[in-house]
């Protein structure tokens, strides 16, 4: 069925009425740190946690996760997390306040480790599952986690710093010799109640800390509330039944609604528009072991997946891969984490034309999606990246100074809404940094917001590589170049791909005139996770060029560099 896209007339229209009605919708003045905002939604005086207990409650007899032939409903994740929660509450006196990491693949483990540690009052800190021994330290160390939940996998790794960092791991799914505790054993323990934790929890607190990579080096700790993410669901819901109310004849909600999820949890896409929003709209939760379009699909069929999020190269992968009828019960691929390729969403028009494409824009900054565009909009308007998700949230166009700009003229796309990240771990001077004055974060990416809305990223600001989603600092990557011997010089930046996006590459200089580019790679690869490695390097027979600051000048190198075969290619 062809849907016309919503003008902004209809936008406005709807968005009054939704919120004139009051219930779940219901907005105030408020001011947030020292912001005033006309629009937050009332329901985020409470907490993340009080919000999914009434959910657990409403949808207790439903499927919530599958993972491999296992079936968990609500009322049985909710009840298994809460003995989680006694546990860390009673047995090592987790309280509000107190940090504690998550350092395992998608598991449902994973889901009941994060609930029970929102539930006790503390922040999660959900760890990369890519990264090394080196940079699972860093973040432990930093974040000041003391309980960390792990699999085999990195438990294996974090057991060389564990008496350093005086470090408890409790053991995920499988067998884990380094662990002090399991998962499994604890959240089966019927002689635990699993009554919620009596702690008060402050909805402007952190429920969460997620690591982002960005220009600044080592990834940064962005601090999320419990306010911020309420706001982030709330939205969505509303975008759906703002889209429902428009468009009564199509069914934007299926009937018995289920998602694959396929992205990493330790993302804020899987994490809050994947797992949190299906907490909050009763879908059913399939987790893939890891990514195979071949086996998505047979799982799409098998479990009547009726939503798929996923970054551009899943989506891509998925509908080369998919058959006729493959896709029958699939209304929608959503992507973000990057731009989707336009080639690639006029491919699954034609393909499977009973599939709506979507795609939605936000960072880890601003829990995730802040912009939206889908169905006929996103077909007719390829290059956009959406418009911004109604009714607390405002997105334009801003210059240095922090002035909004005219509509169509480009500028840095700023974002200004109750579900902006609170601060930075430790930094505030990258905390000040990101906002313009009244609120206005800084996304780093360059664009215009044209006279509808519509915003189109044209680059971006920050020093950054999206690899199929990941997002990669050049610094961190350039600082692990120059720790091997005879690097004098390196400069990191994007190889366009079509598969990915972009890949890394980098140029380095020697003043030695030799360097083995496979021993630099593998020294690279023992400190940093695989997908910051270099896949194109390059030697400069001279000083890297620099510009008239004295700074290595990157868009020069890269330029040059892409001009000639790499010296060195995965």
């Amino acid at each position: 069925m062809t849907i016309a896209p919503l003008t902004n007339a209809e936008i406005e229209q709807m968005t009054a009425t939704l919120l004139a009605a009051g219930g779940p919708f219901a907005t105030m003045p408020m001011t947030i740190g020292d912001v005033a905002y006309d629009r937050v939604f009332a329901l985020s005086n409470a907490s993340l946690r009080d919000l999914m207990a009434m959910r657990g409650a409403e949808y207790a007899d439903l499927e919530f996760m599958v993972y491999e032939g296992e079936r968990w409903t609500f009322g049985q994740t909710w009840a298994r997390s809460m003995r989680l929660a006694q546990w860390m509450v009673k047995e090592h006196g987790i309280k509000p306040g107190d940090r504690v990491a998550i350092a395992m693949r998608n598991y449902p483990e994973w889901a009941v480790a994060f609930i029970a540690i929102v539930a006790a009052g503390a922040t999660a800190v959900p760890l990369n599952a890519w990264w090394q021994g080196e940079e699972l330290h860093d973040g432990i160390s930093r974040s000041g986690s003391k309980l960390v939940f792990c699999d085999q996998k990195r438990a294996g790794h974090i057991a060389s710093f564990r008496d350093e960092l005086d470090l408890v791991l409790v053991g995920g799914r499988e067998p884990v010799p380094e662990a002090d505790a399991h998962v499994n054993d604890i959240m089966d323990n019927e002689a635990i109640a699993p009554d919620v934790p009596q702690v008060p929890i402050d909805p402007d607190s952190d429920f969460c800390m997620l690591f982002t990579s960005g220009s600044t080096g080592k990834p940064k700790g962005v601090m999320l509330t419990h306010r911020g993410v309420i706001n982030a669901l709330l939205s969505w819901s509303f975008l759906l039944n703002m889209a429902q109310g428009l468009r009564p004849d199509h069914a934007f909600v299926p009937k018995d609604p289920a998602v694959l999820l396929a992205l990493p949890l330790f993302h804020v896409t899987a994490l809050h528009s994947t797992l949190l929003l299906s907490w909050f709209s009763g879908r059913k939760t399939v987790f893939a072991y890891r990514w195979d379009a071949q086996s998505a699909i047979d799982l799409i069929k098998e479990e009547k997946i009726t939503n798929f999020v996923g970054v551009p190269t899943m989506a891509h992968e998925l509908v080369q891969h998919a058959q006729p009828g493959d896709l029958d019960t699939v209304v929608d691929i959503t992507t973000g984490g990057a731009k989707r390729p336009e080639n690639q969403v006029a491919d699954q028009a034609e393909k499977f034309p009973g599939v709506a494409p979507s795609a939605g824009y936000g960072l880890t900054e601003t829990n995730s999606m802040v912009a939206y565009i889908g169905q006929t909009d996103f077909v007719q308007n390829p290059s956009s990246a959406g418009r911004a998700v109604p009714p607390v949230t405002q997105i334009e166009a801003l210059d240095e100074d922090g002035k909004v700009l005219p509509r169509g003229t480009e500028g840095e796309i700023c974002i200004r809404s109750p579900l902006n990240f609170r601060a930075y771990l430790d930094d505030p001077e990258a905390t000040a940094a990101a906002f313009h004055p009244d609120g206005w974060f800084r996304s780093g990416d360059v664009g215009i917001v044209n006279q509808e809305g519509y915003i189109v990223i044209m680059d971006r600001a920050k020093n950054i590589i999206i690899r199929g989603g990941e997002n990669i600092g050049c610094l961190e990557v350039e600082d692990a170049l120059h720790s091997f011997p005879g690097v004098d010089e390196a400069s990191v930046f994007a190889v366009p791909d079509e598969l990915l996006g972009e890949r890394v590459g980098a140029a380095i200089y020697s003043r030695e005139g030799a360097v083995d580019l496979q021993a630099l790679r593998d020294h690279v690869a023992g400190k940093l996770a695989g997908f910051k490695v270099p896949e194109r390097l390059w030697i400069s027979p001279q000083a890297l060029p620099r510009g008239g600051t004295g700074k290595v000048d990157k868009r020069q190198i890269r330029q040059v560099a892409l001009t000639v075969p790499p010296h060195w290619s995965a």
